[in-house]
């Protein structure tokens, strides 16, 4: 039975409102793949109320790293419940924070989250492919590509549709810090070159795209591996 990875970005799930559509349509897909004999872990991101707290604690205060990641991981859980409920009878009736513990699928669905500070749900997501066996991780967020460099900084940036970890990691920063707005973060992608697994990075809207993907139809996006 195969097992799917998804990273889901909270860019999607509460962009500035939760997106009750998007996730409605999201549902619908996975399901859709349950019922053909597919199992998933969904990792949820947290979105722009996780960086309106993470913001708002630096104008009040003086958080440390640290301090940014728990806000961060208390956002995370928040959405991964929201996951959780909406899914229902398919999925697992707890959240697993720490993915790198085993488990054992007692539904078709997992819903991850985080749980200590340092990392991403990136390396949630390559945590709980490492412990399940699978070598394939769906980074769903609100990019299109990995691009050569910033596409918000330089117009004439190009997408980059195949690209091997090594040149991957040379195109982002080398360490991890709270908010870093990297399309798969460093610490996940080292681990992620280690274990020989392979990254899919692409939009989550439309979201026939990601159903291109689980067909194995030509999708628009960058794989890394």
């Amino acid at each position: 039975m195969e097992t799917i990875i998804i990273s889901l970005g909270g860019s999607l799930i509460i962009p500035d409102q939760v997106d009750v559509e998007f996730l409605k349509s999201f549902k619908s897909l996975i399901l859709s793949h349950v019922e053909q004999g597919k199992k998933f872990i969904i990792i949820t991101g947290g979105g722009k109320i996780c960086r309106k707290y993470q913001e708002a604690a630096k104008e009040i205060s003086n958080p440390n790293h640290d301090d940014l990641d728990w806000i961060g991981i208390a956002s995370l859980k928040l959405n991964a419940e929201l996951l959780r409920v909406i899914f229902g009878e398919y999925a697992q009736e707890k959240v697993i924070f720490n993915l790198s513990l085993p488990f054992v699928f007692e539904k078709s669905i997992v819903i991850g989250a985080a749980f200590e500070p340092g990392q991403s749900t990136d390396w949630d997501a390559v945590l709980g492919a490492k412990n399940v066996g699978a070598k394939k991780i769906i980074n769903l967020s609100n990019i299109d590509y990995v691009y050569d460099v910033d596409p918000r900084l330089n117009p004439d940036a190009k997408k980059i549709e195949n690209i091997s970890w090594s040149e991957y990691r040379k195109l982002i920063p080398t360490e991890w810090n709270p908010g870093l707005n990297s399309p798969f973060d460093p610490i996940a992608s080292k681990m992620a070159e280690e274990e020989g697994i392979e990254v899919a990075i692409m939009n989550g809207k439309p979201l026939d795209n990601l159903a291109k993907y689980l067909n194995g139809e030509k999708f628009s996006g960058t794989i890394i591996k």
